[in-house]
């Protein structure tokens, strides 16, 4: 089966989506189906070959330069490759609706009959910015809402979302499908001595409580909830691995440390030195680092919203309400909790290890990407065995000259 993806960046921009598309990505090929992966040149695809095929689309990124919201602009010749990458595809896989690559893709699928399954991610994201956030109202009732009418299957990552878009007319019944997370990679700690080895080679303090953070620095992840916290609680050391506009490395405090270059089995580590996952973040489905904290065996703290994201996980994390608007308030209610839950660095956490077995039960990539696979084959029974010759090529369209990116699961500068 030939199936084309579309996302806005590839995952090298370490957003959730794009690295939670990069992950189908290559599930998907490993169950041996042709992939084709579209998205906007101006972050760095995954390496391909085989199966497994990028392209690049031309776009302009000046909007998320300088408004920080994730909106790549394509060319007129982005728009054509789009046309031609889906009219060859047996099923057309959308991440998300409001990019502007995703709305051509979709557009020419309904055009030349190709079907469309959508996996939405997030609902209303509540910038701070009320023009922002009048916007994206109108976008998901004048997009969204009709694009996830008009496809053939929906799915969500997380029973919230499923709920922002529960009064939406869908052509068959929506599916929600859990993210994955290498359980290989992101484990705890051996022992309470490589802890400590572990906070020696990051430069963190080993007696002192260290609480975690990984994604982007934006507002919508927390960040200016985050400063309150880190000046309250002089006695924490607050870990930031990501990057983005609002670098902790700003505020100036001595009990803040900042990571913006480690990926994969090094971010891994990171989650391994620390003692609490924190994730203040509003308008999102269901983080990944909520789970790879998680398979860790970190004690995780999060927005009560987050903390619905799956009911069977809510007894594993601590939902914390939120106060919009007031960001000294929301971090004191996040830091009473995270204060009642730490405890001596020394001592082992006995919960850690139901923490992970959780995890690994009930987030498996491959279960995933066997369940979008089945979908898939629903929509198209007559593409199970794509013909000879239909999209062969091998390795990456326009990429010749772009170099790998750090890793399926990595946190770039």
């Amino acid at each position: 089966m030939n199936i084309v993806t579309g996302t806005h960046y590839f995952a090298s921009h370490q957003s959730g989506i794009e690295i939670v598309a990069g992950q189908l990505f290559r599930e998907l090929g490993a169950l041996d189906q042709q992939v084709v992966w579209i998205a906007a040149d101006t972050t760095t695809p995954p390496e391909a070959g085989g199966a497994l095929r990028t392209v690049s689309l031309p776009a302009y990124n000046f909007v998320e330069r300088k408004t920080g919201v994730p909106l790549p602009i394509p060319t007129l010749r982005a728009l054509s490759r789009v046309r031609e990458e889906v009219r060859q595809a047996d099923v057309l896989v959308l991440h998300d609706c409001l990019y502007l690559t995703n709305i051509a893709a979709y557009v020419c699928a309904r055009r030349a009959g190709i079907p469309v399954m959508i996996v939405q991610h997030i609902g209303l994201v509540p910038y701070s910015n009320p023009v922002l956030r009048g916007l994206m109202k109108l976008a998901n009732a004048l997009l969204t809402r009709p694009m996830l009418a008009g496809a053939q299957q929906v799915v969500f990552i997380s029973e919230i979302t499923k709920e922002y878009f529960q009064n939406t007319e869908f052509r068959t019944p929506p599916e929600v499908i859990f993210n994955g997370v290498d359980t290989n990679i992101f484990r705890p700690p051996d022992c309470a001595e490589q802890k400590t080895e572990l906070r020696r080679q990051f430069g963190l303090p080993a007696g002192v409580p260290v609480v975690l953070f990984v994604g982007r620095f934006v507002e919508k992840k927390g960040l200016p909830i985050f400063k309150h916290m880190a000046e309250m609680a002089p006695g924490f050391t607050w870990v930031f691995a990501g990057w983005g506009a609002l670098d902790p490395r700003g505020w100036k405090m001595s009990n803040v440390r900042v990571f913006s270059d480690l990926h994969d089995s090094c971010l891994a580590d990171l989650y391994r030195a620390s003692d609490i996952f924190a994730l203040p973040s509003t308008g999102e489905g269901f983080p990944l680092v909520i789970q790879e904290a998680l398979a860790t065996g970190l004690k995780v703290v999060a927005t009560l919203e987050t903390a619905q994201a799956d009911s069977a996980m809510t007894p594993m994390v601590h939902g914390v309400e939120l106060y919009p608007g007031d960001d000294a308030r929301s971090a004191r209610a996040f830091l009473g909790a995270i204060s009642r839950l730490s405890g001596s660095p020394a001592e082992p956490d006995p919960k850690a290890q139901e923490r992970r077995k959780f995890a690994v039960s009930r987030y498996s990539w491959r279960r995933a990407a066997e369940r979008y696979l089945e979908l898939a084959m629903r929509l198209n029974p007559e593409a199970r065995c794509s013909p000879p010759g239909k999209s062969t090529e091998v390795g990456r369209a326009e990429t010749a000259d772009s170099p790998a990116h750090l890793g399926p699961r990595g946190v770039s500068p």
